[in-house]
């Protein structure tokens, strides 16, 4: 498989901004290093220039439980909200000056009821209820690109945040058929590499109980290699783009920057909301007063808790890297890559401001 070491020979580079202050201990002195670090970041990311075009599509909706959105600070009567997934479409220079098209979280949402948590609440409450109340399917990922003009086949580079409830061999097709299925399962991104970070690719080998009940069983199982970029730690893409190591949600999570006519937007679901990241300006119950109480500047998105000290460092770090809204100069671009819905069932859970998506430019074939 490929590695970060020959990730140049596509035009991209190593990015080593944040290497010394992740090594700060104790952990106490670690945040200060990250923000100090992050200034340079961005000072030497903007000065390079901006993307060619961005645009997100929403994909699907499904039920998540609150008491996971927040980490228990929450408080409402109904026990679940909605996340609504989106694919962002990115097109930038890389540093070869070739146009590349990225697209960042395709789901596919056959993939994504196979994860165990999403058996069990079809379990639960009926296929019915779990498809249809529950769940809202909005586009599949070859439509959502229809949206924007392109097909699948005009996608160069494809990532995710992580791999929860995801199968990736829906991504990087097969090399045998999976179980139940005549045929080897052909790459839904035919001309695309994935992009994911080791210890992600790890987590599908050897599942942790903590882990496992989100993590789709054998997701890597026969997947093509040849198309499967795996790399440790941060990389940049090109002009405008990178993907930041931010371990804590899971071992290899990881975080879309983007550099646009607004400034610095960040992508990932170290949290579902910006109330997360920002819950001094939450109106959510609860979630104000539990960061208050424990002195806190963010709180997290923890369905898993992998290492909770590591996420909330990312978290900063990626309150770090973000610009302030243009619409709202109180909160920051920071774009969950599944965001909580305003769905009236949901009250009084509902975001106090949802970005709901990013446009700029033209996409182009």
């Amino acid at each position: 498989m490929s590695t970060i070491e020959t990730a140049g020979m596509a035009g991209m580079r190593r990015l080593d901004d944040f290497a010394e202050a992740r090594e700060t201990w104790p952990r106490g002195d670690r945040l200060a290093a990250l923000r100090q670090a992050a200034v340079g970041f961005r000072e030497r990311f903007k000065a390079q220039g901006q993307v060619r075009a961005v645009k997100s599509v929403d994909l699907a909706a499904a039920a998540y439980p609150i008491r996971f959105a927040f980490h228990g600070a929450a408080r409402g009567l109904n026990l679940y909200g909605t996340l609504v997934n989106r694919l962002v479409v990115v097109q930038y220079d890389d540093f070869d000056g070739n146009r590349r098209t990225l697209v960042w979280e395709p789901t596919v949402t056959e993939g994504s009821r196979e994860a165990p948590f999403y058996q069990q609440l079809i379990q639960r409450y009926g296929e019915w209820l779990s498809t249809t109340v529950l769940a809202k399917i909005y586009h599949s990922v070859p439509s959502a690109l229809e949206s924007c003009g392109l097909s699948v086949d005009d996608v160069d580079l494809a990532s995710f945040d992580h791999l929860h409830v995801q199968d990736p061999r829906y991504v990087l097709g097969t090399t045998r058929p999976v179980e139940g299925e005549p045929q080897p399962r052909p790459a839904l991104l035919p001309n695309a590499r994935l992009i994911t970070q080791r210890r992600e690719v790890a987590t599908f080998e050897s599942p942790h109980p903590m882990q496992w009940a989100w993590y789709v069983p054998d997701g890597l199982d026969g997947a093509r290699e040849d198309n499967h970029l795996i790399i440790d730690g941060d990389l940049e893409l090109g002009v405008g783009v990178a993907l930041v190591a931010t371990p804590g949600h899971t071992d290899g999570n990881q975080t879309l920057v983007l550099n646009t006519p607004d400034g610095i937007w960040v992508s990932s679901e170290s949290g579902v909301s910006a109330d997360n990241w920002q819950p001094d300006l939450s109106k959510i119950p609860g979630v104000r007063k539990e960061a208050q109480f424990f002195r806190r500047e963010v709180i997290m998105n923890a369905n898993t808790l992998e290492d909770s000290i590591e996420q909330y460092d990312s978290m900063v770090l990626e309150k770090c890297l973000a610009d302030r809204s243009r619409r709202d100069s109180r909160w920051l671009q920071i774009l969950p890559s599944s965001e909580l819905a305003a769905w009236k069932r949901q009250w009084p859970v509902v975001p106090t401001y949802r970005h709901g998506g990013i446009s700029y430019g033209r996409i182009e074939r």
